[in-house]
């Protein structure tokens, strides 16, 4: 990497999430161009060329950064709808109002969703987009115009509905796109937009969006088509009770065993939330190498149920972190389902023995590459991986008698962001984004969530 310029941050505290969950009391970490270079204990070497910066990391753990791997950004517009329903009703009240989203508004919903992700940490977003409106405009290009204005790494999952309230579905018919027209701009979506190359800021996948509102056909022929382009599956999976009735009733099998009926097990497939899934489920996950999205406060928000992520890991399962969307987890941050992830583990059958700190940041990072198949890339800080990583403030009031800083990092309050990179490139520093105007951003959504709500 001779002749780069270089980024040193020195005298932290370095968790790398690396295969042996290396960690250095005190130490350093150097970038060069969009990479990292080298990462080890005590102060970098003081002879390197082309420094451009130095940073005092003291008081600080710098960890890779966050992945999220579910996400629905439309949602920030209408944050805290039905407070009390679990996911079907809520479904029921919001759909009429999803329905009225047209192109500025996406716009604005997905500014504020990856503003307030990155500013959390979050260095790679995913957003699952399903509602397509007719005459909405190119709903799925507003979102990468804001991711690349905020500047995170994304993956756009191009979702798509097909089966309407008349054909036994759950959305309202006005909501739902063709089979043929959803497959058809499925397939354009990915040829426009997909960029696999190294380094990649962008990929596209192809997301059908649930059993409960696709049709099976949709579903054998998502699959063959992403197969055929070389892009990753993704759907809603086992999220609760509900989705497992419907299932048994209309296709005499529960959602594991029916989405491998139609080619949606492998290990290009992630599924989100998987709440309700039984010992034959979780083998065939792990025979396949199908990951998961664990979306801890949604799922208590919406009376899902507990995941069984303990039993997952153990199985060798891929298992990341989602916010999911905002109407269903109003925080919409990352950072925080570290901690939650693994505090509602804590309450299911394994209890103390759950969930560590360390797996938890392990869900958030590396298990989130591995998810969105770009664990080669990105999740933890190793030499030649990309430069995508947090400095996190731990010696302030919230952290600063907590002396183990990955305990501090996921069982403390939210820690404050000093420094979060993608690829090199600063996109927070002393909390704040230095890539668009939080303020602005605000005012536009708050606009944008009233237009829709007058318009429902």
């Amino acid at each position: 990497m001779s002749g780069q310029k270089r980024i040193v941050i020195e005298n932290c505290a370095v968790a790398t999430v690396d295969a042996d969950g290396t960690e250095h009391a005190s130490g350093h970490l150097v970038v060069a161009g969009d990479r990292v270079e080298s990462v080890g204990p005590g102060p970098a070497p003081r002879d390197l060329a082309d420094v451009v910066r130095r940073v005092d990391g003291t008081g600080h753990l710098v960890t890779p950064g966050l992945v999220n791997t579910h996400h629905h950004f439309y949602q920030w517009l209408t944050r805290g709808l039905a407070q009390n329903a679990n996911l079907f009703d809520w479904l029921v009240a919001l759909y009429p109002v999803w329905a009225r989203i047209d192109e500025p508004m996406v716009e604005a919903a997905a500014q504020g969703s990856l503003a307030m992700m990155a500013r959390g940490g979050v260095t790679t977003a995913m957003d699952h987009h399903y509602v397509f409106p007719r005459g909405a405009g190119d709903l799925l290009a507003a979102e990468i115009r804001a991711a690349r204005a905020v500047g995170v790494r994304f993956t756009a999952a191009r979702g798509s509905m097909d089966r309407g309230e008349s054909t036994g579905g759950l959305p309202p018919d006005f909501a739902v796109e063709s089979t043929d027209a959803a497959l058809a701009a499925t397939e354009e979506a990915v040829r426009t937009h997909h960029d696999p190359s190294p380094g990649s800021m962008l990929h596209v996948a192809v997301a059908p969006c649930s059993p409960f509102s696709v049709s099976t056909e949709l579903l054998r022929e998502a699959a063959t088509l992403a197969r055929r382009l070389g892009v990753r599956l993704h759907t809603h999976g086992s999220e609760t009770v509900e989705e497992e009735r419907f299932c048994h009733d209309r296709f005499g099998m529960g959602p594991t065993a029916y989405l491998e009926s139609t080619g949606w097990l492998g290990p290009d497939v992630w599924m989100a939330h998987c709440v309700h899934m039984t010992d034959a489920d979780l083998s065939a996950f792990a025979a396949t190498g199908t990951g998961v999205a664990h979306c801890p406060s949604s799922n208590a928000r919406l009376a899902a149920g507990i995941a069984r992520v303990p039993d997952m890991l153990a199985a060798g399962i891929p298992v990341g972190l989602g916010v999911d969307g905002t109407a269903s987890n109003e925080s919409g941050e990352l950072h925080t389902e570290l901690r939650n992830a693994l505090l509602v583990s804590r309450l299911g059958p394994h209890r103390e023995r759950a969930l560590t700190a360390r797996q938890a940041l392990r869900l958030g990072t590396l298990g989130g590459a591995r998810v969105l198949g770009r664990a080669d890339e990105i999740g933890s800080l190793e030499p030649g991986k990309l430069a995508d990583l947090v400095l996190w403030r731990l010696d302030g009031l919230g952290h600063s008698t907590i002396e183990d800083p990955v305990a501090a990092l996921v069982l403390g309050a939210p820690a404050p962001v000093t420094l979060s990179l993608v690829g090199g490139v600063p996109v927070v520093e002393d909390g704040r984004l230095l890539t668009v105007d939080e303020d602005t951003v605000a005012r536009t959504a708050r606009a944008q969530s009233r237009r829709l709500l007058a318009a429902a």
